[in-house]
């Protein structure tokens, strides 16, 4: 029997860290010890509170059964009352809040709810390489916005041509952004809100990262902006806030109709995220919040560095105001997967090449802070020690 993919899997590209996964097994064939800076998962722990209130949970039959698929009312009462207190949005817990088994899954699903053949999706590029694959799924065409550096990574929207954004159905913006590390103002929200209405866009603002920011800095939800709320939602986790990467919880908020479209399509592809594990979001949400300060302090400590050593080592760099990623210059006389490369083989520490984020991302690797200091010092030794300077 021959087995043939469909056409979506064929034309998809590998996925971004699974490549970088397999080089890291061949240096590690060398017994190299390796320092991974790719992928961004938080190594500190998930809070103490947050942990007893899952094992609590996981202990009460009625949370062994089939879950909500929009969530537990009280698990988006929870989301509600946080975005009050946070950006100080008014949501409607029935309407406005869905839950999701990570933002991944709610990103990857929203094109099947909007997007037809041949429909055009506004993708940052570099971006999450999700926002691509999920427009090749449902079958629409990605038009990329180049993040540049000179417009401090924000998209030029004046540079869309008018027949392209005629035909946009979805624009996907994230700020801070992975993985430039940028961050938007209130005027940049308000012009996509403002050409979203001009030509009947869904924005969807992946806001993973507006809870890891420094030096006092606040980023600012979408929904914050006056009329947002008529085009756009906006995706966040509990995954970067609170360490839980792997515990699979997260929301949607914003425009009602937009959030039953993507809820119509999770009620025929998953059952939501297990009750248990929303209980333990609520006490994320709601409970005690000064770990939050601990684990800011500590990508900040990390931060300055890894951004003082990568500066004596030759590199060109921007001590970032928000995420847990530095976005970094490539050298002269390689490219991003050359040096990427090069770190690996030649030091032992892994770094994703700007490039793998997008055509615009090439000239960059993007480097996360999700090792202890000692480990950033040790990165900074090797990385000296290749004499690039």
């Amino acid at each position: 029997m021959i087995i043939e993919k469909a056409d979506r899997i064929k034309n998809l590209p590998p996925y971004l860290f699974a490549k970088i996964d397999q080089m890291k097994e061949e240096v590690k064939q060398t017994g190299a010890d390796i320092i991974d800076l790719g992928v961004g998962d938080p190594d500190l722990p998930t809070p103490p509170h947050i942990i007893a209130a899952l094992q609590d949970a996981a202990k009460d039959p009625k949370n062994h059964c089939y879950p909500s698929y929009t969530g537990m009312i009280e698990f988006r009462d929870a989301v509600s009352k946080w975005y009050q207190k946070r950006f100080n949005v008014s949501l409607d817990s029935h309407s406005e809040v869905i839950s999701l088994i990570g933002s991944k899954e709610g990103i990857a699903h929203i094109p099947l709810a909007f997007v037809n053949p041949d429909d055009i999706v506004l993708i940052p590029d570099p971006g999450y390489p999700v926002y691509k694959t999920a427009t090749l799924f449902a079958g629409g065409k990605s038009h990329f916005m180049p993040l540049l550096k000179e417009n401090h990574f924000l998209p030029d929207f004046t540079k869309i041509p008018e027949e392209t954004l005629s035909k946009a159905k979805l624009m996907f913006l994230n700020y801070p952004n992975n993985p430039t590390a940028a961050v938007a103002d209130r005027f940049f929200f308000e012009k996509a809100v403002q050409l979203a209405h001009q030509h009947q866009i869904i924005i969807c603002h992946d806001a993973a990262y507006t809870e890891i920011a420094f030096d006092g800095y606040k980023p600012l939800s979408i929904l914050e902006i006056p009329d947002a709320k008529d085009v756009a939602i906006e995706f966040h986790s509990l995954s970067k806030t609170y360490n839980m990467t792997g515990w699979r919880i997260a929301f949607a908020v914003g425009n009602p109709e937009i959030i039953a479209a993507l809820g119509q399509v999770k009620t025929n592809i998953d059952s939501g995220v297990a009750q248990a594990i929303q209980i333990a979001g609520i006490t994320a949400l709601l409970g005690d919040q000064t770990p939050l300060a601990e684990i800011k302090n500590t990508y900040q400590e990390r931060r300055d560095l890894l951004v003082a050593g990568l500066k004596e080592a030759g590199f060109e760099i921007d001590a970032p105001k928000a995420t847990f990623y530095l976005w970094v210059n490539i050298l002269p006389g390689f490219t991003s997967t050359k040096l990427t490369s090069h770190l690996l083989t030649e030091a032992a520490v892994v770094t994703t090449p700007g490039v793998g984020f997008g055509t615009s991302g090439e000239g960059y690797i993007r480097i996360a802070l999700t090792v202890d200091k000692e480990k950033i010092a040790e990165v900074v030794k090797r990385i000296k020690n290749l004499g690039f300077k």
